[in-house]
């Protein structure tokens, strides 16, 4: 039997083994996998080096000579929110080399394994709490701010709703605030690769895009030159890894599937990252950064085996479906395809990749996000906050981030010339394809949109049909 042929048949025996979405697994289930996984494991033993090539991404770094991209920082007063955590150390170690005036991590103080720089300050504050962020930014009187915290895992993210939105979103509105009280000219945003979805139910999803938009409305603000940095999977505070690890030792590894694939970067690109986000800068949009080149995925099964080969763990893969909180593999509408996004990084869509250029010294690509305001967006955003300050009930504020998240599409979605929407919109999409499935809001919302420019296309009287 051919190599492929003998994977192909052992992966189909272990998703037969064992229904995806059980909570605990029986003696006789784990006993089947243990067989199976033993066989999957001397089948692909090319595992180990896919799993060494993924810990090695973790010395990474951007080929950016970082003294130009840099040197806008010599001489400022910066302030890093979140920079006790992974990436805002690695940010904040970055920062010092670049001949700062002072550097201050503002953070609650919670993260910890992750060192602290000899040449910062370090200050405790909540950026949920907008009073004391106001106080502290007016008494350090920053140039520069970059806001990196964030709640980040999107699994707890659909159980710990209030949480999430008060971080994520509520907290970025404080920061913004603050800043702009402050008289910061200049904000930096960590954001992620979620965002490259332009709408999601997920919690996490929905609170990052949301968090873009504000960052975008305040980059329309006269005076205030706002940036963002897209982040994907980073391997050094790897969800992903912590969990195959742990299952390594607990005698059980769930992953989502066998097809399932990632792109992923190092802590320090992505501080990299930030700080040529703040070297592009313009007024008017937020100008979103993404690695054009992240290298070739990274494949879940490859990893999971590897982990096991290496630590010689009698571990068992079960192969057990998406988590609440990460949607399906089934593309959507707009998202990145090299006949539509062209030779852009995977963290940018159709739609975006439209206006998109790549940075002055390469290996970046840059796409502006237009503010998109209105009595309803604001009306939504409101409503958010009133429901996270009354109340903790997850459903309740789920709702309200939903109803905000649609709106921002929308409003984004009408911005859009007619060559964007069709970049992504397939005319004679069926509802039973597994796009229209999966997306059956954003396949609408396009149908709605394309209609109506071409019967504008085709005069007042066809639209007004």
């Amino acid at each position: 039997m051919a190599a492929v042929d003998r994977v192909s048949d052992l992966i189909a025996a272990m998703c037969n083994a064992v229904p995806r979405g059980r909570s605990s697994l029986d003696w006789h289930e784990i006993s089947r996998l243990r067989s199976l996984t033993r066989d999957l494991l001397s089948a692909v033993p090319e595992s180990e080096a896919e799993y060494l090539r993924y810990l090695a991404i973790r010395d990474r770094s951007l080929p950016v000579p970082m003294n130009v991209a840099g040197r806008w920082v010599a001489g400022k007063t910066i302030l890093v929110t979140g920079g006790t955590g992974c990436v805002g150390s690695a940010l904040i170690r970055q920062l010092c080399g670049l001949l700062p005036r002072r550097v201050v991590s503002v953070s609650r103080g919670v993260t910890s394994g992750w060192p602290r720089a000899r040449c910062a300050d370090y200050v405790y504050a909540d950026v949920r709490d907008e009073q004391a962020l106001r106080s502290v930014l007016a008494d350090i009187r920053p140039d520069v701010v970059f806001h990196v915290v964030a709640q980040r895992d999107p699994g707890l993210a659909e159980r710990a709703v209030h949480e999430t939105v008060t971080t994520n979103v509520l907290g970025t509105r404080n920061v913004i605030a603050a800043a702009e009280q402050a008289g910061v000219r200049r904000i930096i945003f960590a954001s992620t690769g979620k965002t490259v979805i332009p709408y999601s139910p997920d919690v996490y999803a929905s609170s990052k895009r949301i968090a873009e938009w504000l960052a975008s409305g305040a980059a329309g603000r006269r005076g205030v030159v706002c940036t963002a940095a897209r982040f994907t999977h980073i391997v050094d505070n790897s969800i992903v890894h912590r969990k195959i690890a742990e299952g390594c030792e607990s005698g059980l590894i769930r992953i989502h599937g066998p097809r399932a694939a990632f792109y992923v970067q190092s802590a320090l690109e992505s501080a990299q990252l930030m700080i040529c986000a703040g070297l592009e800068a313009g007024e008017g949009s937020l100008s979103v950064h993404a690695i054009s080149d992240l290298g070739w995925p990274v494949d879940l099964l490859s990893l999971a085996l590897g982990a096991l080969g290496r630590a010689g763990s009698d571990s068992v893969i079960y192969f057990s479906g998406h988590d609440p909180g990460y949607r399906g593999h089934v593309p959507f509408p707009g998202q990145y395809q090299p006949d539509v996004s062209w030779e852009t990084s995977p963290l940018v869509n159709a739609f975006e990749a439209t206006d998109g250029r790549r940075a002055e010294y390469g290996h970046v690509d840059i796409f502006p996000r237009r503010p998109v305001t209105g009595p309803r967006l604001e009306d939504h955003f409101d409503a958010l906050r009133e429901a996270c300050a009354r109340t903790r009930e997850p459903e309740t504020i789920r709702g309200a981030l939903d109803a905000l998240a649609w709106s921002v599409f929308e409003a984004t979605l009408d911005t859009f010339p007619l060559d964007a929407l069709l970049r992504a919109h397939r005319p004679g999409t069926r509802r039973d394809d597994p796009e229209a499935r999966a997306h059956p809001r954003i396949v609408s919302a396009l149908e709605t949109r394309v209609a109506r420019h071409l019967s504008w296309a085709r005069g007042p009287e066809a639209a007004a049909g």
